[in-house]
């Protein structure tokens, strides 16, 4: 595999502009802004391409484990604050070098994204929603002090590199090619300040199922001694920051032979997030009404594509109601007690819908009876969600790979 040295371009100190954040106060207390914004966005029309002559084996579709396999080629885009965007390029995927002080090493400036591409039963390839993506890593890049861009001209550039890589993509509906968009701070220096360079890239590979071996509900930990984001935190951003520090909370749980973690909040232990998903609950709350709940975007709570999609699925029903708002610990219980507790899931693009069995919550086991009818809402949600991936329900929700 080759090395390429990331190119570097002259560096001018660039204008931030740092505001009080008018939006509600766990967003974040500031917000920052570059001179440089989405306006001056890399253009598809400008991508170069380079092809692999050694192109490698497919790996077999049945046999995948998840980030291990990558495709023929990868896609990158340099910025620098003096001159801007530079011009896309697709190239054989390569190494990275990057001097020892860059940034993105000392101060984790970077963020990524995860999306899918789906080869539906008719052979056409679909990418589900990518434009919400977009949305949110434009909202991590302001967070993390790197550029924007317009991301539509990203999302075809990606349709590109998955065009010229399509034979990566699993001839499979229970296998999918997995697209990791990323972008680090690349400048070499150890001040803590804004990266003046930056580079964006996407690599693509195939994965599994994430249930290889069927659906299994999952048994989690709930401790609220781990926190895993707060108020005026970057909870919201999916940045890398956010993820190596649950580690450790992800290996106590497992020696407690628990999959999962539900990240706790507050003293009265509001259920934020579960593992790397959004969580949901399906009850009959106090009122007798039947209810899909899930906790609002407060700026703890990271904007789930599938979070998204659930809610507008479950409110084209209509056949009960759908919230976001907070719920805890105290609820849960209650309703285990009352029998008002139907269904609770965790749900995200590796996994659509992720049902619940168990929770251990000070040293006691709750069962939760998620799978005790076949947990009908979450399976129908998770149905007709990858019917919409696999393109065996027709929906504006994705686009197609010519």
């Amino acid at each position: 595999m080759a090395t390429i040295l990331i190119s570097r371009c002259s560096k001018l100190n660039t204008c931030f502009r740092i505001s009080r954040n008018s939006l509600h106060p766990a967003q974040g207390a500031f917000s920052y802004s570059r001179s440089l914004s989405s306006a001056n966005s890399f253009k598809y029309e400008d991508l170069q391409t380079s092809l692999s002559s050694n192109l490698k084996p497919k790996p077999d579709p049945n046999n995948l484990v998840f980030g291990k396999e990558f495709s023929d080629h990868m896609l990158e885009v340099n910025w620098c604050s003096k001159d801007g965007w530079g011009k896309p390029q697709i190239s054989p995927i390569h190494n990275l070098s990057l001097h020892p002080a860059a940034k993105v090493f000392h101060y984790a400036i970077e963020l990524f994204e995860g999306m899918k591409a789906y080869r539906g039963v008719d052979g056409k390839i679909r990418i589900f929603r990518p434009e919400e993506n977009m949305k949110r890593m434009n909202a991590t890049a302001k967070r993390a002090c790197l550029p924007e861009f317009d991301g539509s001209e990203l999302i075809k550039c990606m349709k590109k590199l998955i065009h010229i890589d399509k034979e990566w993509v699993p001839h499979s509906t229970t296998s999918t090619l997995y697209i990791r968009p990323t972008m680090i701070g690349t400048e070499s220096s150890l001040g803590v300040a804004p990266s003046n360079d930056c580079l964006l890239y996407v690599l693509i590979g195939p994965v599994g199922p994430y249930y290889p071996t069927g659906l299994k509900p999952v048994s989690l930990l709930a401790d609220p001694q781990y926190v895993r984001a707060w108020p005026g935190g970057a909870g919201a951003s999916k940045m890398g920051s956010n993820y190596g520090p649950t580690i450790a909370t992800q290996m106590e749980a497992g020696k407690l032979k628990c999959q999962q973690v539900l990240w706790l909040f507050g003293e009265d232990h509001q259920l934020t997030e579960v593992g790397t998903m959004n969580i949901f609950m399906y009850w009959i709350n106090e009122q007798g009404e039947k209810e899909l709940i899930t906790p609002p975007l407060d700026g703890m709570i990271l904007p789930g594509v599938t979070r998204k999609s659930l809610l507008e699925l479950g409110q084209q029903w209509g056949e009960f109601k759908v919230t976001e708002k907070n719920f805890n610990m105290g609820n849960i219980t209650k309703a285990l007690k009352e029998n008002r507790l139907l269904e609770l899931f965790g749900a995200g693009t590796a996994c659509v819908v992720s049902p619940v069995e168990n929770i251990l919550y000070k040293g006691e086991n709750l069962h939760i009876p998620t799978m005790k009818d076949g947990a009908p809402v979450a399976m129908r949600l998770m149905k007709e969600l990858m019917d919409i991936q696999f393109g065996r329900t027709p929906s504006d929700w994705v686009q197609v790979i010519e």
